[in-house]
Formats: structure tokens, sequence, C-alpha cells
């Protein structure tokens, strides 16, 4: 007997889609029908429509799925209103334009009620018929954009972009995915893995798209965006690596410059190099410090906005990096630097202000100052992005994924 409150939501989210939704509305429920028979669950079909000015409305009530009216445009603002709209714990997406068959999501289910969060269709995996995708699509951008994800972000999905997948009520409430365009296919798998989910895959078929006009999607304007969104969500490519080569190489010279007082030239490995290269390292110093420091506010910015869980070794410096270390820390460096350049005009007095040679001293004096400046003030914009907090994580670490995902509120008093 039909159960009010459904166990499995097919959603679909539409636009214009009159030439194919009544046969994705049937394989969806071919598909309801098989869970039925074989675990017992009872299920519904939801089209998310997104502004259709053809019959898609009236054909998805005739087909016996509830319509969900979306006003904002756009993929996952469609697939987020569908969601909310859905009434079942399980919840399988899939595209209206007969490219994928809804009776192989049940594989999907299956994987959910035993335990996965979010299972991935892979058309990789499975099948890629005649003229179901542009040759560019199938050999460079998809394959490129999964392999990029699967760098980033340590994850083993072979078909990031598949519009076939499966996930939990509780699994999309972790998420909280808020993408309103295509990105929110990647924003899924990115924060599936940042977060840890229990994730499966399986092999999906790929029909040609039976609509008769283009897709809605634009592969290199999407692509961008979808590798864009990675690289936001990747702190440690994005940032932490740019900065520790700066910061290498720039305390290198400086280093090398230092220790060869009095020397016109230096040597650095095969080069030689003199006092302009300590001006540009100076600059790959202050450089490298910046660019970790947009690192570090993406990484509280991320743990506070409950998307990715840090490191045990991450949590401990975040948990000792409070507000008047970095206070401390960039006063120190300004009287360091300070003191460098004091030395120098103390200097340059006792030889009555001639002429003077002091371009290492001073330029390695006023970086230090400098940094010292951009902590002292970093330290702060990094209290405002851990909610106003003298501490950006509590001691202890991390916990469990529902736990400690977010940032402590620690008072200031703490």
């Amino acid at each position: 007997m039909f159960d009010n409150k459904p166990d499995v939501s097919i959603v679909l989210p539409c636009l214009n889609e009159a030439a194919t939704l009544a046969a994705c509305i049937a394989r969806a429920h071919a598909a309801l029908a098989m869970l039925r028979s074989r675990l017992g669950l009872e299920g519904e079909v939801v089209v998310a429509d997104n502004g259709s000015t053809d019959e898609s409305r009236a054909i998805a009530l005739r087909g016996g799925a509830r319509l969900v009216e979306v006003a904002e445009r756009g993929y996952g603002s469609a697939l987020l209103a569908g969601f909310e709209g859905a009434r079942g714990r399980y919840l399988v997406m899939g595209d209206a334009d007969c490219s994928y068959d809804f009776v192989e999501a049940v594989p999907m289910v299956e994987d959910l009620v035993g335990g996965a969060d979010l299972c991935m269709g892979s058309r990789f995996q499975g099948r890629i018929l005649p003229g179901a995708m542009p040759w560019k699509n199938r050999w460079i951008g998809n394959p490129a954009l999964s392999g990029i994800l699967r760098l980033l972000f340590r994850t083993r999905v072979s078909d990031a972009h598949c519009g076939l997948r499966a996930l939990t009520r509780d699994c999309l409430e972790r998420l909280r995915p808020s993408a309103t365009g295509m990105v929110f296919a990647s924003e899924m798998v990115v924060k599936a893995a940042l977060l840890g989910v229990n994730l499966t895959e399986r092999p999906v078929t790929l029909s040609p798209d039976r609509r008769g006009r283009p897709p809605h999607l634009r592969p290199w304007r999407d692509g961008w965006r979808h590798l864009r969104y990675m690289l936001m969500l990747s702190p440690g490519w994005l940032f932490f690596a740019p900065a520790a080569a700066f910061a290498a190489l720039g305390l290198a010279v400086f280093v090398t410059l230092l220790a060869h007082q009095g020397e016109v030239m230096a040597p650095l490995g095969p080069l030689l190099v003199g006092d302009h290269w300590m001006i540009a390292a100076a600059a790959m110093l202050i450089v490298g410090f910046q660019t970790a420091f947009f690192g570090l506010a993406a990484l509280v910015h991320a743990i506070r906005e409950g998307y990715r869980m840090p490191s045990p070794g991450m949590s401990r410096v975040l948990a000792a990096a409070r507000l008047e270390v970095w206070l401390v820390g960039g006063m120190l460096l300004c009287l360091g630097g300070g003191a460098g350049v004091a030395g120098v005009v103390s200097s340059w007095a006792a030889e009555g202000f001639g002429p003077l040679s002091a371009v290492r001293e001073l330029v390695g004096a006023f970086t230090a100052m400098i940094i010292g400046v951009q902590a002292f003030f970093g330290g702060f914009l990094l209290s405002v992005l851990a909610g106003n907090q003298a501490r950006f994580m509590a001691r202890g670490g991390v916990g469990t994924a529902k736990s400690q995902a977010k940032l402590s509120t620690f008072t200031h008093a703490h």
C-alpha cells in the first residue's frame, strides 16, 4: 500500500523538456517499481520545473509526477528546490533528456540502503553510445576535469560530472550544496571528498540526447567554471604550494646574500647574485607570506562553513594560532626590522652620513617590518572569518565529522 511519505524521490530538473519528459517519467516509475519489488521501498517522481514555456508542466502532472516550480534559473537551483520539495530519505537525480535510464539508478539506491552516503554514476565505467557525447567532452573535458578533481581532493571518482547519482537525505544536509548552475555537479563531489562521506560508483549508460535541440551545457564556459570552483576549494594547491615555492626561493637568495656580506656577488648554485636580487628576494618572501595567508583564510572559512574537515596537524596549528600569537609575532617582526634599520642609521651616522652601502641590511629589515604589519592585521582578519573569535579552532583538534566540521565558538576570554 502506498505510503504518504515515500522512501525514494527521483528528482528531474526541467527546462522546456516536453519532447522527452514523458519518457523519462515513465522510466523513473519503472525504477520505483523495481525498488518496490526488490526492497519494499515506495517512491515518487519530482519534476523541478525551472520556468518552462512549453508543455513540460502539464506532461509532468499527467505522468504522475509531483511538480515543484523553481523561479531561480539554473541547474543547481532546480535540483536544490527539487530536493527541498522531495519527501524521500533516498534522493535520485537525473536529467530529463533521456540521456540516462533511471532503471540504472536502482543499484545506486541499493548502495544507499547498504550504508553508502552518495553513489555516483560512471559513464566511463559503463557505456557511452555513439553520438551521446561530443568527442572533446569525452576525450578532453570530462577526463581532464575528473583527473584534476582526483588530484586536488584525493578521491577515486572516475566520472565527476555524471548526471545520474543518488544520495541520502542526511548526506545532502551534510554537504549543504549551494551552487545554482552547472557547478553544482562538481560541488557535490568536492564536498563529499572533503567531508569524507561514504561514496560508491555504479556504471551507467549515456544515450544520445533526444530533445532535438542544443543542450543547456556550454562546454568551455561551464568547464572553466568547474575548474575555478575546484581551485577555490583547494587552498593547498591554489595557495600553499605557490607560497612555499615563492618563500623557499626568496629565502635562499636572502640567506645567500646576507651570508656573503662584503662581497659584491654571492654564489647561489651555478648563479651569481648581487644586491639587486635582494629586492627580488624580498618581493618573493612578501608574496609567499601573503599567498600562504590567503590559503589560511580560505581554510578557516571552509571549516567554519562546514564543508572541510581539517587534518589533525592543521587542527593543532589552528588551535594554537590564536589572535594573540599573530599580534605578538607581527610586533616582534616589526621590532626586529626596526632594530635593523636603527643599526644601519647608527652606522651611517658614525660615518658622518656619507656614502652608504647597506642595501642588503635595509631590504632585509624592511621586509621583516612589512611581513610583521601584515601578520598583525591579518590576525584580526582571521578572527573575523572565524566568527569574531580570538581562537580559530577549539583545543583538541577534530572530533566527529558532524560535531567538529565547524570552527569552535570560543570567546575572546578563552
